[in-house]
């Protein structure tokens, strides 16, 4: 039986699988796809994580990630505000992130099963049994649930917030375009925004989030960028200049951002399936990255410790977990519902200029360095 079954091998699943392996556990990841892949991912990290990662070398400073230092948004009309980020962050594609950790992840004695796909998870009896397509079954003492923003498993698990579709679509792909590697940019539109920053390899990451009802109305992803995103001049330019790099888009359906729970039915969630903030606020990755380890250092203590108990480690990573990112999600779907708005975002987008307003602006969204 393993001790720790991961379900999910994004950052967080990732994360969770090297940490727990290096403490001496038993551990076991199951990814569905195969090392490496591209994900729908805005591709910027803050530095927040920075020298979290550098203690455990998973930093991937040999892939040489793109440091940025800047903030630009625009309005739907193109009006702009430049903001200086405080930490700062860097670029690098889920592509060659994930892979290096992957290899880190076998380096460091964890199980990988890749191109698996799980098909369902019980717990019965004070452990899990967790389904595999292949009709295999693992038994597992801890599940981490770090299957990302949305997946059938959700459904199987009677997620709370499956129960009500959302209409948000992400799309993503890379471009090869003239950008200004210190930048990151939010450039909106009516109905949705699109992240876009360059990642190695002189690559420009675009990755936007739209209402589904865009795409149903101009029938395909060309027609959409080009009636709606396009409206925004510096889109257009951007779409203009920029050659494809990808074949077809990335595309995801029904993004939610609705509040989840840490813990489903015994299930440890970490990283998006624990809680999606806004991409719009830029804060994703780090925010897996800080669960991930939080949980770590909690299932550690539960197989070290025989007096801290399942309830306990479940009720104390709920609780750990809604007094560091309950708060920040909370501003991300404000933050979303402004941006809906076209009066609203000229009126953000004119505050933001004022340094005090920008710099509150970052900080309600992002936490503070940390090294563990």
């Amino acid at each position: 039986m393993w001790q720790v079954i991961v379900v999910g091998g994004g950052l967080a699943g990732l994360l969770n699988a090297i940490e727990l392996s290096r403490e001496g556990l038993k551990v076991l990841l199951v990814e569905q796809k195969r090392y490496p892949f591209h994900r729908v991912c805005g591709e910027y990290i803050s530095n927040e994580v920075t020298p979290f990662l550098k203690s455990l070398g998973l930093y991937p400073q040999h892939l040489q990630p793109v440091q940025v230092n800047t903030l630009k948004i625009s309005s739907p009309k193109g009006r702009l505000s430049v903001l200086k980020l405080p930490l700062g962050g860097f670029g690098i594609s889920r592509f060659q992130l994930d892979h290096f950790w992957y290899q880190q992840a076998l380096d460091s004695g964890v199980t990988v099963k890749q191109g698996v796909k799980v098909r369902g998870i019980s717990y019965q009896q004070d452990h899990f049994q967790v389904l595999l397509d292949s009709q295999e079954t693992e038994n597992g003492q801890l599940v981490v649930g770090a299957f990302g923003k949305r997946s059938n498993l959700d459904k199987t698990l009677h997620r709370g917030f499956m129960r009500k579709r959302s209409p948000y679509v992400g799309v993503k792909y890379h471009i090869k375009a003239p950008w200004n590697e210190q930048e990151i940019a939010l450039h909106t539109f009516d109905g949705g925004y699109c992240g876009v920053s360059r990642v190695e390899d002189q690559r420009v990451n675009m990755c936007y989030l739209t209402h589904r009802r865009h795409l149903r109305q101009h029938g395909s992803i060309d027609a959409l960028e080009q009636q709606v995103l396009a409206e925004n001049p510096m889109l257009r330019e951007l779409l203009e200049q920029g050659e494809r790099i990808f074949p077809q888009p990335l595309v995801i359906n029904e993004v939610s951002f609705a509040p989840k729970k840490a813990v489903e039915n015994h299930v440890l969630m970490t990283g998006d399936a624990a809680g999606m903030i806004t991409p719009l606020c830029g804060n994703g990755m780090a925010m897996a990255i800080r669960s991930a380890h939080m949980l770590s250092k909690l299932i550690v203590r539960y197989f070290r410790d025989d007096s801290y108990q399942r309830g306990p480690l479940e009720a104390e990573y709920q609780k750990l977990w809604d007094r560091q990112f309950a708060y920040r999600l909370m501003v991300g779907r404000k933050l979303q519902d402004a941006f809906h708005l076209p009066a609203a975002m000229d009126l953000l987008v004119s505050l933001a200029r004022w340094p005090f307003v920008g710099r509150f602006i970052v900080k309600q969204t992002h936490g503070s360095e940390f090294r563990d």
